[in-house]
C-alpha cells in the first residue's frame, strides 16, 4: 500500500564518528544506520519501486580516516513523533556500534530542503605531533592565505583550492601535543575543500596528522 497521505515525521540525528568507525565509508555508514534503526524498531519510510530504500539523508560524506563530532542524519519515519526523543536516543545508543556517538535528536519539517543542499562549509581541527614546528606551520599558512591561487589536481582535473579556504589559523598550544590547524573549508557540490589536499599544498603529510570535522555550517547559519 502506498504511503501517500500517511503521517510522517522527519528526525534529524546529530552524532559523532570516532574509533574504528573512522575507517567506515560513507556508503557503509548509511548501511550501519539502516541496520541500527531496524534493530531499534524505528518505523523508517521506504521508497517505492523495484528496490525500496530507506528514506535517509546524510549531510556530507566524511573521507576515510577522519573522525567527527558533528555528523547529521535525517530519517523519515511513519507515524507521529516519538513521545520521548531522549528515550529514542538512549535506545539507539544502546544498540549502536562502538565509535557511533549520538548527541541529540530533533524534529524538523518533512518538506524542509535536503541536507545536502544546505551545507555551505565545514570546520576541521588538524592535530599534529609535537615535532611539527608551530612557527614553520604558521609561515606556510600565511603564504597560503596571501596566495591568489593554489592550483591542485583532483581526479585528473585541475582546480583552484584558494577560494575554497574560508578561514585558516594555527593554534600553537594544544594540550601538550603539537600545533593544531583550524580550517574552514567550502563544502557542497563541486566546490568542496578537502583537508588532506590543503595539507599537501602546505607541504605536510596528511598521514601524520589527525583530522576531525567539528562543525558543519549551513547556508543560512554560522553554526551546525
Amino acid at each position: 500500500m502506498s504511503d501517500q497521505g500517511r503521517t510522517r515525521t522527519r528526525l534529524r540525528i546529530h552524532f559523532g564518528k570516532r574509533g574504528p568507525l573512522r575507517y567506515t565509508s560513507h556508503l557503509d555508514l548509511a548501511r550501519i544506520w539502516e541496520r541500527l534503526l531496524r534493530r531499534a524498531g524505528v518505523n523508517v519510510v521506504y521508497s517505492q519501486g523495484f528496490n525500496p530504500r530507506p528514506k535517509m539523508q546524510l549531510a556530507a560524506a566524511l573521507p576515510l580516516g577522519y573522525t567527527s563530532t558533528c555528523e547529521i542524519l535525517d530519517v523519515w519515519m511513519g507515524g507521529e513523533a516519538p513521545s520521548s526523543l531522549e528515550d529514542l536516543q538512549a535506545h539507539l545508543q544502546a544498540n549502536a556500534p562502538r565509535g557511533l556517538i549520538l548527541q541529540r535528536i530533533e524534529i524538523v519539517g518533512t518538506r524542509d530542503p535536503a541536507l545536502q543542499t544546505l551545507t555551505r562549509a565545514a570546520t576541521y581541527h588538524v592535530t599534529f605531533s609535537a615535532d611539527v614546528d608551530p612557527e614553520a606551520l604558521q609561515q606556510a599558512v600565511g603564504e597560503a592565505l596571501e596566495s591568489s591561487q593554489i592550483m591542485r589536481e583532483r581526479r585528473d582535473k585541475r582546480y583552484d583550492l584558494r577560494p575554497l579556504i574560508e578561514d585558516l589559523a594555527v593554534k600553537a598550544e594544544n594540550q601538550g601535543n603539537g600545533p593544531m590547524l583550524v580550517a574552514v573549508l567550502s563544502l557542497g557540490g563541486s566546490a568542496t575543500g578537502r583537508p588532506d589536499e590543503l595539507l599537501d599544498a602546505l607541504g605536510l603529510d596528511a598521514r601524520q596528522a589527525h583530522i576531525e570535522r567539528v562543525a558543519i555550517h549551513f547556508a543560512d547559519s554560522n553554526t551546525d
